[in-house]
């Protein structure tokens, strides 16, 4: 018979599971069910059990024991997720001293007076303590209240007693994996054994318990090549390894697996699961060795030429592409002894071109034969060997090409004086022609001579100079003169090269110095201090045919040496001066000075140095008078000079005072017409409409006259609107006879200007005007009655008395006198 009574011959297995609660049982009976062929879970519950304060003085028997004077309660489990009904009884508190008064029982505690309120209550009378609800051990794990027992007073009967409640955990949670799909790599050809990646899935059941505790298996591996099992999971820790050799990238590059996790320990009939993908990319090593397509290459290079891809290599390789494992690199191994070829990479297409770094001569190499070897960035993998075909051999054949001439010593230097006349024969600056197997003629020509001195023979080179070399020739720089030749062979196509002729000009003595400075001044009487002018000399030509010096004074005419004396300070400068008690009037002296350089033989110049003489301060310096008298202008010059800035200002003065006196009278008659302003004989223009009257905004009952003017006179007075009637009466101005009075128009606008100044009813001239009343009528009348018709017996003879301006209306409509 089983710990339930039950035969173990009429089932596969029973598992009983006893779990307390407080000091009842609930026992847990799996069996086999024949009839529905799964497993059957029995549950039985033993009664609760009755809590005693610590004052009842309960015995051991009943699930407690006494430590001082203290009970110590059991906790209380209470399953999660328990379908009730509820309330459900958990535990009976009651005190021994009920059979005497009336006793009342409460709780308190988070879950019964505190947040989450109302999860467990007892009944105040009997003491019997319910859970309310299911409860979930993933939200709280336990609960910690207190019982208290008082009278009907409120006065405490027993002290509080401490209650535990553990929530025991029913797997109701599933694993879970932090990600749904997990990426992992692996190097092909790893070993077995070899760790790939981690995956983890957590359960939050109690992982002390088996609700909790994970496992995980391998589903699916996608693709089955080369075994359909190359990997495993180690089932507590995650951890996926290789299992079996074979990985190979140029086959299968990457693998997805499918995993599995579940708890109960991995029990697939009670345990909950839950799947992730896991992608394990299969990384390149360099187990492909580069291949050349073949084993042998060529291709053809024009001579003298650079930078030109002679031959192409093509390379294969099974590794990644644009990796270390793939890239190739390219060496010649021989053939190439003086550095003329070298091989690029091509990083698209990876292919070798093998390209000319350094000119090749037809004449010396017609072909070269390269041996060629290929690899990887990367060295190869561990036991990978070379293939046959790293190798290669290039055949590069050279294409002869008409070459130019070229001067063996270019630039070339020689040496000559200079002042050679023309006609001499100074080199010969001849060229070689590289095709030498074609015997070629060569011919030269002048390409450049900045001063036209040179020539060159066309067949021979020879140069001889067409005039005279100068060294101090704008064209020399240095001492060195430079001209370009070329010369040009006769083949097909003909070829030129160009060569320089660098001359360096030997310095003779062949110009005279020149005497500087060329002014100066002096003080009138000798000073101590400042005794003379510090003269020197400049020399085109060079040492030794510049200074030192000689600065000396002519013996024509007398009065020079009389007056001047020059003594020496050093080779190059001398000081000219007065002589000692020699007085000369202030003014302008020309001192000439015969100026000889160190040449041999040397030469001579007469030079020409202006001494202003004037009086000076005690500074030996010139007072503004005497340098004005030194200048060469007299008193009486200096006076006319001053007079007719007099004058000057005198004329500007009157003519601003013209101005202004003009100004003036404009504007005391302003209503004048000047001449320049008439208008009367111009033309004017009037086809200016403006943008029309759909364009304008004007309010016309202002320009209209009011019908009463009470609302007027019965305003305070003030400033009155610009469009109201003026209340004041009306001018009474003279009628103006219908024929114009005869004279010019000035005389007319004086006449009423004299009758509005005479007006004692006109406004003052600063009051404001108003514009917009027309009045109560015209004394023009109506103008319907006029007309342009010719057949009229109108007079228009009086046009003759209006003066010249109106002539030639009178002439239209007078007739005037017939031609």
């Amino acid at each position: 018979m089983g710990p339930l009574g039950v035969s173990n011959s009429k089932y596969r297995r029973c598992i009983v599971h006893f779990v307390s609660i407080a000091t009842s049982c609930i026992l847990f009976s799996y069996r086999y069910d024949r009839n529905t062929g799964k497993e059957r879970k029995d549950v039985f519950q033993a009664p609760p059990p009755v809590i005693m304060f610590s004052g009842s003085g309960l015995n051991s028997s009943k699930g407690l024991r006494r430590q001082k004077r203290d009970w110590v309660i059991p906790p209380i489990n209470v399953a999660e997720n328990s379908r009730g009904p509820f309330p459900q009884m958990l535990v009976s508190i009651r005190s021994d001293q009920d059979q005497d008064i009336s006793i009342r029982y409460s709780i308190t505690g988070v879950g019964a007076d505190q947040p989450p309120n109302e999860v467990f209550n007892i009944d105040p009378v009997l003491g019997k303590m319910f859970v309310t609800k299911p409860l979930d051990r993933e939200h709280r794990s336990s609960y910690h209240l207190r019982a208290h027992a008082v009278d009907m007073n409120g006065n405490q009967v027993e002290n509080p007693i401490d209650l535990y409640i553990f929530v025991i955990d029913m797997n109701d949670n599933r694993p879970e994996f932090k990600n749904q799909v997990y990426n992992g790599s692996v190097d092909e050809g790893s070993k077995p054994g070899t760790y790939v990646m981690h995956l983890s899935a957590f359960d939050a059941d109690d992982n002390t318990t088996a609700n909790g505790m994970v496992r995980y298996r391998i589903l699916s591996q996608t693709p089955h090549s080369p075994i359909p099992n190359m990997f495993t999971i180690n089932s507590e820790t995650g951890d996926i390894v290789t299992v079996a050799p074979g990985l190979d990238r140029e086959k299968v590059s990457q693998y997805t697996i499918i995993v599995q996790a579940t708890d109960m320990e991995g029990n697939l009939n009670f345990g909950l699961s839950n799947t992730a993908t896991a992608i394990i990319t299969v990384t390149d090593i360099n187990d492909n060795p580069p291949m050349l397509t073949s084993r042998t290459f060529s291709g053809e290079v024009p001579e003298n030429r650079v930078d030109v891809v002679v031959a192409n290599l093509t390379v294969i390789d099974a590794d990644q592409a644009h990796s270390p494992n793939w890239n190739a690199i390219y060496q010649i191994i021989s053939g190439d002894q003086f550095g003329h070829f070298t091989i690029r990479t091509d990083p698209v297409t990876n292919d070798g071109m093998v390209t000319v770094v350094k000119p090749v001569d037809f004449e010396m190499n017609r072909s070269f034969m390269l041996k060629v070897a290929v690899s990887n960035q990367a060295h190869l993998a561990s036991g990978i060997q070379s293939s046959l075909q790293s190798t290669a051999d290039v055949t590069i054949s050279v294409q002869d090409v008409n070459e130019p001439p070229y001067f063996p010593t270019n630039p070339k230097h020689i040496r000559f004086e200079e002042g050679v006349p023309a006609g001499t024969s100074l080199t010969t600056f001849s060229a070689s022609d590289p095709d030498r197997l074609h015997m070629q003629s060569i011919r030269y020509s002048k390409l450049n001579d900045p001063a036209d001195w040179l020539s060159i023979n066309r067949t021979n080179g020879q140069i001889v100079t067409t005039g005279m070399l100068d060294r101090e020739s704008i064209y020399v720089k240095n001492n060195i003169y430079e001209a370009t030749f070329l010369a040009t062979d006769n083949g097909s196509p003909a070829a030129s090269g160009t060569g320089t002729l660098q001359i360096y000009l030997i310095d003779i003595n062949d110009n005279p110095p020149a005497l500087i400075p060329k002014e100066s001044q002096i003080c009138e009487r000798m000073n101590k201090n400042v005794n003379g002018v510090n003269i020197t000399a400049a020399d085109a030509d060079t040492d030794p045919n510049a200074g030192p010096f000689v600065f000396e004074l002519p013996n024509f005419p007398t009065s020079i040496r009389r007056n001047w004396t020059i003594s020496r300070i050093s080779g190059d400068y001398a000081r000219l001066g007065l002589r000692y008690q020699v007085y000369l009037e202030p003014g302008v002296y020309e001192v000439p000075i015969i100026v000889s350089d160190s040449g041999n033989p040397p030469l001579s110049n007469r030079s020409v140095i202006k001494v202003k003489v004037c009086p000076c301060d005690e500074n030996g310096d010139c007072t503004t008078l005497g340098a004005v008298a030194a200048a060469g202008l007299g008193t009486g010059a200096i006076i006319s000079i001053l007079i007719c800035v007099i004058i000057l200002l005198s004329m500007v003065l009157l003519f601003v005072v013209w101005i202004k006196r003009r100004e003036k009278e404009r504007q005391t008659k302003q209503l004048l017409i000047d001449p320049e302003d008439d208008v009367r004989d111009n033309i004017l223009k009037y086809d200016e409409e403006g943008g029309g009257e759909e364009d304008q905004d004007y309010d016309l009952s202002q320009l209209q006259q009011p019908d009463s003017l009470e609302h007027i006179i019965s305003k305070p007075p003030g400033v009155r609107r610009v469009d109201e009637r003026p209340i004041i009466p009306e001018s009474q101005y003279p009628i103006r006879p219908v024929v114009p009075h005869p004279g010019d128009i000035g005389d007319f606008i004086h006449e009423g200007l004299r009758a509005a100044d005479n007006d004692p009813t006109a406004p003052p001239y600063d009051s404001l005007l108003v514009f917009d009343y027309e009045g109560s009528g015209s004394t023009a009348g109506s103008v319907s009655s006029l007309n342009s018709s010719s057949t009229g017996d109108q007079d228009y003879d009086y046009l003759n008395d209006w003066g010249p301006r109106f002539k030639k209306l009178a002439d239209m409509y007078g007739g005037g006198d017939d031609d």
